[in-house]
């Protein structure tokens, strides 16, 4: 497992997702997780960074002509060199301090099938921040850590992380990825796909942050059985052109959620179809392990064991188990 893994251990690890940065020291845990957003002011070419992180979140939909607002990363990979080094900076100096950089060694999460060009962009950046050296750790391989999964040990062993931009399933033996799956939906994709349903079944617009809203009360909703509750949406209405109150059933988000969580599980299918017959003893044995934050919603492991006839449980905080397996690689 930790072969890639120099004399000089890396001090730092980042879990730069497409939701949220976390910046994971060795000994003290997670020191940052904010927005990855960035808002910036200035003409395009002499673009100036505004705000990052929470205090950029606050601003989405709600900008003058003169800011933007961007993500560095979307569908898992990085989408925008520059904003990815002013998110990192800005991370990296919240965290430990602009005079604490020095030479930094860090690890830093990867969707296990990033391409090289993807890859070779997301160290770009990392560099252009001012991180001396940078290894790349494929994510399912550290959630699966961080979920405390027996992956050393020869018996297979499948993840499916849930990120907000990716969805990977992976097959674990012997502290290495044998086969992986990925798919490029999350919960941002969730989020979108709640807001576009609004519009074609409501004539509601909404704007992101919303649609995020209503995603995370829905996913608290099924978890803490208060279902029968509507969940109210606010936005324009295409009818009236006006501001606009909607209550919403959990019952209809369902629906939405159900489609969006069958393109996860047939990644799932696929890669059972391909699994050698003796991980496939395993798996059946001890079952699929959901982590990220798409792993809040208790549809998706329902609708999963009921699709594949085993048994499927959602690892502990799950919205971090890539940060704790990027901080147990740090102690190895």
């Amino acid at each position: 497992m930790m072969s890639f893994l120099t004399s000089k251990k890396p001090e730092l690890a980042i879990d730069f997702g497409t939701a949220n940065v976390r910046v994971v020291h060795r000994s003290e845990g997670i020191l940052f997780d904010e927005p990855s957003l960035c808002c910036f002011t200035g003409p395009w070419g002499a673009e100036q960074l505004l705000a990052a992180g929470t205090s950029a979140r606050a601003m989405v939909d709600r900008t003058p002509s003169h800011m933007r607002i961007k993500r560095p990363l979307r569908r898992g990979v990085l989408q925008d060199i520059d904003a990815a080094t002013h998110m990192l900076r800005y991370a990296l100096r919240s965290a430990v301090g602009r005079s604490g950089l020095g030479r930094t060694r860090v690890l830093i999460g990867v969707p296990s099938d990033a391409t090289q060009a993807e890859r070779a962009a997301l160290l770009t950046a990392a560099s252009d921040a001012g991180l001396a050296s940078v290894r790349l750790v494929p994510e399912p391989l550290a959630a699966a850590i961080g979920a405390e999964l027996p992956i050393e040990h020869p018996t297979g062993t499948m993840v499916v992380e849930c990120g907000a931009g990716t969805s990977e399933v992976a097959l674990i033996s012997l502290g290495g990825i044998c086969q992986t799956r990925s798919v490029r939906v999350g919960g941002a994709s969730l989020a979108r796909a709640i807001a576009d349903d609004l519009h074609l079944r409501h004539k509601l617009l909404i704007g992101d942050l919303t649609a995020e809203r209503v995603m995370e009360e829905y996913s608290a909703r099924a978890q803490s059985g208060e279902r029968s509750l509507p969940i109210e949406v606010k936005g324009r209405s295409l009818r009236t052109q006006m501001p606009a109150v909607l209550s919403l059933s959990c019952e209809e988000l369902d629906l939405v959620a159900e489609k969006h969580f069958r393109v996860i599980i047939e990644a799932v299918r696929q890669l059972l179809s391909e699994t050698p017959p003796e991980l496939s003893h395993d798996i059946l044995a001890d079952g699929i392990v959901l982590t990220g934050g798409g792993a809040l919603s208790p549809l998706l492991g329902l609708l999963m064991s009921k699709e594949t006839g085993l048994s499927v449980r959602t690892a502990a905080d799950p919205s971090e188990c890539v940060a704790r397996g990027l901080q147990a690689m740090l102690l190895h």
